[in-house]
């Protein structure tokens, strides 16, 4: 399934091909070849997110009446792939793809008119506080707490696993307000202040050195009731439509394809006979992430269709996990490929600033980003989970059917 299916989607590209080359200078074009994480280096981010939201592109799937592109899902397809193959920042938009649309449809008005715009410039900048250390995939067993008087929840506990805490300056986050009969009722859907007194954040270093999680404590932080959103003890309300927007606007084809291309410059790099095993390797996954292209075109037309239809989103949630177990585990066998295409180089651990030698940085990256992308299948709930999740639906799915 092409996305240049028609002459608007034709010129659209032009239009971003323009843009990109206007806009993505050659410091930010090399800030997003190297990227490891899930974003790239944070003053690059910035620099990249002010451009798009002068230009009116920082948010693809919002509506237009709450600032937002409205793209198609050709558009939004066009725009992730040209952004990939110009080595464009990743950016940090917790607050884009999770918050800003949580807030336009559960939101009070107060709350987006003070949050929304910040979210869209850039001013504010949001981390995800939902998992604990005894509480990861199986989120309904939060136990950071919140008691409440007359104007403030008072927040004790911590959450781990913060992607971003140490560079945000808010937070959203599930709290338990109270012990009901089930465990996913008597959590409440927290906005705090990361400058709140009683809030502390320690990094937590991963693999290869980068600092991109923490572990946050709360300490009788108070948060200001109208920062609850939806009602008291139904966060979890909440938290299922944040995750329904994110599954909606993530971008993984367009982390895929920034992959591919980072093995086709090591494979360029090797001169012009390169090993034939490593040649085939490549050819192996260009077939994979061509598979896949077509696979997530697919399911983000079968979702905005249920969208439209406001049909049950069990199938919605079923293309999410379809989708993100693809994804992560072909992103590793691509690291993994990377390594063999650095071969020796693959050893090297170059500090800033003391060696330009191609071979090595090129090496020292491969190594970096392969030992980044080993938490990958873990992000969001395990492989694991996503696939008993898909293996129910299917279960259910059959169970229908021979039931009609």
């Amino acid at each position: 399934m092409s996305v240049l299916d028609n002459r608007a989607n034709e010129n659209f590209l032009e239009d971003v091909r323009h843009f990109l080359d206007e806009n993505l200078t050659p410091e930010l074009r090399e800030a997003g070849r190297s990227t490891v994480g899930t974003h790239t280096e944070i003053s690059a981010c910035k620099a990249w997110h002010q451009r798009l939201f002068q230009k009116g592109w920082i948010a693809p799937a919002w509506p237009v009446e709450h600032g937002g592109a409205g793209w198609t899902v050709a558009q939004r397809t066009i725009f992730e792939r040209e952004c990939a193959d110009n080595d464009a920042p990743i950016l940090f938009a917790g607050g884009i793809r999770n918050m800003g649309p949580l807030l336009i449809e559960m939101g009070t008005e107060a709350q987006k008119e003070r949050y929304l715009p910040a979210i869209l410039s850039g001013d504010d900048l949001w981390c995800q506080g939902f998992s604990e250390p005894g509480a990861g995939s199986d989120l309904a067993a939060i136990q950071a707490k919140a008691t409440s008087d007359d104007s403030a929840f008072i927040l004790n506990g911590a959450k781990i696993w913060t992607t971003g805490a140490h560079l945000s300056n808010r937070m959203f986050c599930l709290v338990r307000t109270a012990k009901l009969d089930k465990p996913q009722r008597g959590i409440s859907f927290l906005m705090l202040d990361m400058d709140s007194l009683g809030l502390t954040v320690d990094p937590i270093f991963m693999i290869n050195g980068d600092h991109e999680f923490n572990q946050v404590h709360f300490d009788n932080v108070r948060v200001p009731k109208e920062n609850l959103v939806g009602k008291e003890n139904e966060g979890w309300t909440a938290a299922k439509v944040l995750m329904r927007h994110a599954r909606r606007s993530n971008t993984t084809g367009g982390h895929l394809h920034r992959s591919f291309n980072a093995l086709e410059r090591m494979q360029a790099e090797k001169g012009p006979a390169p090993e034939q095993r490593l040649s085939d390797a490549l050819r192996s996954v260009e077939i994979e992430l061509a598979a896949f292209d077509a696979l997530e075109i697919r399911c983000r037309h079968a979702t905005l269709v249920q969208c439209m239809s406001r049909a049950d989103d069990a199938q919605e949630r079923a293309m999410a996990s379809l989708l993100k177990t693809n994804a992560t585990e072909l992103n590793q066998k691509m690291t993994e490929l990377g390594m063999r295409l650095a071969g020796a180089y693959a050893m090297a651990s170059i500090p800033d600033g003391v060696s330009n030698e191609p071979e090595l940085k090129a090496g020292a990256l491969a190594t970096s980003k392969y030992l980044g992308l080993r938490a990958a299948s873990i992000y969001s709930g395990t492989n694991e989970i996503h696939r008993n999740l898909l293996a129910n639906h299917i279960q259910k799915g059959n169970e229908l059917v021979a039931g009609t």
